[in-house]
């Protein structure tokens, strides 16, 4: 079997792909694996890593924003729009694809639009709760419509034919187990609060939690982890300015970047975070109680989109950035933990919204689509 994955941009469109890459490779050997994304993207530097064929298409999107630059910019993007698919159709001609798989992102456009027109069997993968632009449209078409969450299927066309599958999940997120995970980690019984915004960091998030440990450090109610990220290495000396000495508070484990994510999350009480698509189907596997801070500097505000997908069915609070402040993040906190009940009831909602057998699922629809069409 051949099988061409399209995607990338984020790691949010590129490690789904990986990860169903990687089982199918697993349980078919022999299996032809040609992944298509875009010159000078992370993913032209992540799918060779992974140990797979990749081939690279020149592509860039549409700036919805008005102005000269983007003008020029949007000229150029027209002109990608014919060169890209004259390129992916003539790579899909060369790998000859027994199906193709979208996994969002600008560079999945062209690629599964082509697949279509050549009557190659195409299915894509939405990952948020509110469809990226390039799915919309591929949905029309495409043979199935992989969801991770049900509330997507409001924002397609009712031609899309839609099966939920959920987001592929690491295996050493679903086995990581908290008593395993609290002793290796050092911690004691207090509860413990996980924070991050992300490998790169965000400033609001990390000025809200600065006071969120400060306040804590006073009271010796919790222990925290917490990650600053690459662009807030400024984090330990705003701890300074706020009177914390990191070094004399064993209960504050501040880092840049967690690189041990399954255990903290399997040791963790509340965490707070973004609400990435990933991510949150990470702590739906894990069963954990959380605040969501949604980006808002993501396409169409989808991260929202995500986290209401929780907080209406109970299973996470959320918090918009606009209201974030330190008063306001350590008065939720505090409003969680008043309730013994509470923090337990998020967490049990969130477990029942885990599809841990998602590479399954998304192997099964590539095998019904590819039966349909022989």
């Amino acid at each position: 079997m051949k099988v061409l994955f399209a995607g990338g941009g984020t790691a949010g469109h590129i490690n789904p792909a990986l990860a169903v890459a990687g089982y199918l490779r697993e349980r078919e050997p022999d299996a032809r694996i040609l992944y298509i994304g875009a010159k000078g993207g992370m993913e032209e530097r992540l799918v060779p890593a992974a140990g797979y064929e990749f081939r690279g298409i020149v592509v860039s999107g549409f700036q919805r924003r008005l102005s000269w630059k983007n003008v020029r910019r949007n000229a150029a993007a027209a002109v990608h729009v014919f060169t890209a698919s004259t390129e992916a159709k003539r790579i899909i001609r060369e790998f000859g694809p027994d199906i193709c798989v979208g996994t969002g992102g600008y560079v999945a456009g062209p690629v599964i639009r082509e697949a279509v027109r050549l009557g190659i069997p195409a299915v894509i993968h939405e990952q948020n709760a509110f469809p990226g632009v390039t799915n919309k449209v591929l949905a029309k078409r495409a043979d199935r419509t992989m969801l991770a969450v049900w509330d997507a299927k409001n924002y397609l066309p009712p031609e899309a034919r839609c099966v939920l599958t959920g987001n592929p999940v690491r295996q050493e997120v679903i086995r990581a187990r908290r008593d395993e995970a609290r002793k290796k980690l050092g911690l004691d019984s207090r509860p413990l609060i996980l924070s991050f915004g992300g490998s790169l960091g965000a400033r609001k998030i990390n000025e809200a939690v600065a006071d969120l440990l400060a306040a804590s450090v006073k009271r010796g109610r919790f222990q925290h982890i917490h990650g600053y990220g690459q662009w807030g290495r400024w984090f330990p000396d705003l701890m300074k300015r706020k009177g914390v000495d990191l070094s004399a508070h064993p209960e504050l484990d501040v880092r840049e970047y967690i690189d041990d994510m399954p255990d903290c999350l399997a040791a963790a009480d509340l965490v707070i975070c973004r609400a990435g698509a990933i991510t949150l189907s990470e702590l739906q596997a894990q069963g954990k109680a959380s605040i969501l801070i949604p980006s808002p500097n993501v396409a169409e505000n989808h991260q929202y989109h995500n986290a209401m997908a929780l907080v209406n069915r109970g299973a996470a609070q959320i918090l918009e950035e606009k209201d974030l402040t330190g008063e306001t993040l350590c008065s939720k906190v505090e409003k969680l933990f008043a309730d013994p009940k509470t923090i337990p009831a998020l967490a049990q909602n969130a477990r029942k919204m885990a599809i841990l057998d998602a590479n399954e699922r998304i192997c099964k629809v590539i095998r019904e689509v590819l039966a349909e069409r022989r």
